[in-house]
């Protein structure tokens, strides 16, 4: 888990964000990055590979609520 930004991250918001409490990702070498715009010390890192699968599971619907 990362604590502080790297020099070179640059955070895109959901596009659903509304308020303060908003995602944001960052794109890094060898991972991706994620925080909560109201906190934004604190931050979670996945391996590319990590977060793709992640992503492919969301597409196909293996995490809604039913």
């Amino acid at each position: 888990m990362a604590q502080t930004d790297s020099v070179a991250d640059v955070w895109r918001k959901s596009a659903r964000c509304e308020a303060h409490n908003c995602v944001e990702v960052a794109k890094r070498p060898d991972e991706i990055a994620i925080r909560n715009s109201a906190v934004p010390d604190t931050q979670l890192a996945f391996a590319r590979p990590a977060w793709a699968a992640f992503i492919s599971g969301v597409r196909a619907g293996q995490f809604d609520l039913r």
